[in-house]
């Protein structure tokens, strides 16, 4: 049986559009031969749809799209991911398609309703298990998590018999490292059911979560075999044969694609689809950044310049009296590096005025943080108003590390529409300016940028370090508190620093409205901020309480 996964880009709620995407695969599936072609979870409607499911004629539209398409596509047998409304409940279905109707359908078993997911919210678990025969093979068909719990599917699918191969289609979400967990449990499925396995996964981005296909079929020894591209569509195809001795062989028409090099490689990729999504997805064809001459806004410009092309990325430098001659020199060699349009609009006189105004007001200090945070706000106003003239959407510069313990300006450095380094950490970001030059042959980044001390650069001489721990320390506790959920008794009993843990937290626990008020990014660990983590604002639970 010649099986073929298609991992293609969906875009949620357009359903009309992914059809005619699916119906171009399927042309190319009928090129090539294909006796399966297999869809992601959710193909039709995109994933997550989230409370479009509430709608009562999304679902309709759902189904009757989904009809259209198996009418259109008679003559290969297909499997394909839609919502489904059943006996006035709401599933995630795979249809099986052919000879031009649906012919079964399968509804998830297993719903996830943690960090990313929250499927309980919108679905009913079904209850029954689907199998269909072809060319003489049994597919038992999964979607998703059905597979992430063996001992569940092990229950699930104990009465249909002998089982060649396990198809599963998905919407799995990437983060760091989350590859070596797909192929370990599509590896254990095929070795715990003695068959083979095909696991088609989505690709693109959708708000702040991407997927990174990488589609796969495992044999039944639980060898993966091919796989397909990473954050990019493909059509993955094999042959699928059961031999006399009961195991179930699995033959790749064509090598496996070159994957992301190593971790690095993985996060620079899924920023770059993560920010070309978002971007044209929303309609935005061009997008401009506040330039500083610093780490953060360099790394940001060139992952948009990868996304979108040179032609579409704007960088505007904004120096006071506080920039450095360096940095402005260098926010300048950036642009260029990267042959991208490039503006000086100096605050200074504008920083002037409003100061001045703002005497009027009795306890007003030009001295003080609010005239610090003032500044920031001025450039981004001005971001805010370049982009409502022009049309074009405003890139955020901040990194996890700034945005976990507020180090940020409401109104000022979060003013814009896409956080792209949104779950960077500060020593991530160092990491990938260094890939960012070694991929380009070249030094895109001024090596000044990644050597010089970082500052936000509001105020004579000052440096980031005046306020923060240095960022390795901090990424550390970070990692243990916001990714880990770790008290801070057991990050202060790991080595950490009694009174620099609970400086750390209370500054992350406090400013929770000021990500409340950020703009969206790309998730890339394992938990960030936004759907991960949904804390309430108005909290006076205290994790350094248990640290005495």
């Amino acid at each position: 049986m010649r099986v073929a996964l298609a991992q293609f880009n969906a875009v949620v709620g357009d359903l009309a559009g992914n059809a005619q995407k699916m119906r171009r695969i399927y042309a190319l599936a009928l090129e090539s031969g294909v006796d399966l072609l297999v869809f992601p979870e959710l193909a039709v409607c995109g994933y997550p749809p989230e409370d479009l499911l509430h709608k009562r004629h999304f679902l309709h539209d759902n189904r009757l799209i989904l009809e259209k398409f198996a009418a259109d596509c008679p003559d290969k047998t297909i499997i394909v991911g839609f919502a489904e409304e059943y006996q006035d409940d709401i599933y995630n279905s795979a249809a099986v398609l052919g000879a031009g109707k649906i012919n079964k359908i399968y509804r998830k078993g297993m719903l996830p309703n943690y960090g990313v997911f929250d499927e309980r919210r919108y679905f009913q678990p079904g209850s029954e298990p689907v199998i269909i025969k072809l060319d003489g093979l049994n597919v038992a068909i999964t979607i998703c998590f059905d597979i992430w719990n063996i001992e569940w599917l092990r229950g699930f699918l104990k009465d249909l018999g002998p089982i060649d191969m396990i198809l599963n289609i998905s919407a799995s979400p990437f983060h760091l490292g989350k590859i070596e967990r797909r192929q370990e449990l599509v590896g254990r499925c095929a070795k715990e059911f003695g068959c083979a396995v095909a696991y088609c996964n989505l690709i693109g981005g959708q708000d702040e979560l991407i997927f990174d296909g990488r589609s796969m079929f495992a044999d039944s020894t639980g060898s993966v075999v091919a796989k397909a591209r990473a954050f990019d569509e493909d059509l993955l195809i094999a042959e699928v044969a059961a031999a006399a001795n009961g195991t179930v062989g699995v033959e790749p028409a064509m090598p496996s694609a070159p994957q992301p090099r190593d971790l690095l490689d993985e996060v620079y990729q899924a920023l770059v689809l993560g920010t070309r999504d978002y971007a044209r997805k929303n309609g935005f064809q061009k997008v401009l950044l506040g330039l500083s001459g610093g780490i953060d806004s360099s790394v940001t410009a060139a992952v948009a310049v990868a996304a979108l092309g040179p032609e579409n990325v704007v960088g505007i430098t904004m120096p006071s009296q506080f920039n450095s001659p360096e940095t402005k020199s260098d926010a300048e060699k950036l642009a260029k590096n990267l042959g991208i349009e490039f503006f000086t609009i100096p605050i200074e006189p504008m920083l002037k005025r409003f100061d001045g105004a703002l005497k009027a007001v009795p306890g007003w200090n030009s001295d003080g943080i609010a005239y610090e945070n003032l500044q920031a706000r001025i450039r981004g106003c001005i971001l805010m108003s370049l982009s409502n003239q022009s049309g074009s959407l405003v890139l955020t510069t901040g990194n996890k590390s700034e945005t976990a313990v507020g180090y940020t300006t409401l109104y000022g450095d979060t003013a814009g529409g896409f956080a792209v380094i949104k779950d960077v950490p500060k020593t991530l970001v160092y990491q990938l300016a260094e890939h960012i030059n070694k991929i380009a042959g070249k030094q895109i980044i001024p090596a000044d940028v990644i050597t010089r001390e970082p500052s936000a650069e509001l105020r004579p001489d000052q440096k980031d370090s005046d306020s923060l721990p240095d960022y390795d320390l901090l990424d550390e506790i970070l990692k243990g508190y916001v990714e880990e959920d770790k008290s801070a008794r057991q990050l202060i009993e790991s080595g950490l620093d009694k009174k620099l843990v609970r400086k750390v937290i209370r500054m992350v626990d406090r400013n929770e409205y000021k990500r409340r008020l950020s703009p969206p990014g790309i998730r890339i660990t394992p938990k960030a901020f936004g759907k991960d983590r949904r804390l309430p604002i108005t909290n006076h639970y205290t994790s350094g309480t248990d640290a005495t």
